[in-house]
């Protein structure tokens, strides 16, 4: 676990990680394919961040397309006195699978 304030060193998801994307793909979708459903959506690796809640930006293949783009999605995940609700609080996109996966 990383200090407060601070940037975990990237690393593969884990399944936790994971739901909270699925949770969040539809509006991930709305905002990088205006709407439409990726015909493939793998969350592939992540940083995060210990503040008020756990901040959390992970790279997503959105596949099934010739360019193989990828979409950085920053959440925000609340603390659970507050629900634990999740937001998306930042996006990148389009990204290369090879641009490295950088905090924002």
């Amino acid at each position: 676990m990383s200090m407060c304030g601070a940037w975990s060193p990237v690393k593969p998801v884990t399944l936790e990680v994971i739901k909270i994307c699925l949770e969040m793909r539809k509006s991930i979708e709305d905002r990088a394919v205006n709407g439409n459903d990726s015909k493939v959506y793998i969350p592939s690796v992540y940083s995060s961040q210990i503040v008020n809640g756990t901040n959390y930006v992970v790279k997503v293949f959105l596949g099934g397309r010739d360019d193989g783009v990828c979409v950085h999605a920053k959440i925000h995940q609340a603390l659970p006195c507050n629900d634990g609700k999740l937001t998306l609080s930042g996006f990148k996109f389009p990204k290369t699978f090879d641009e490295p996966l950088e905090p924002f």
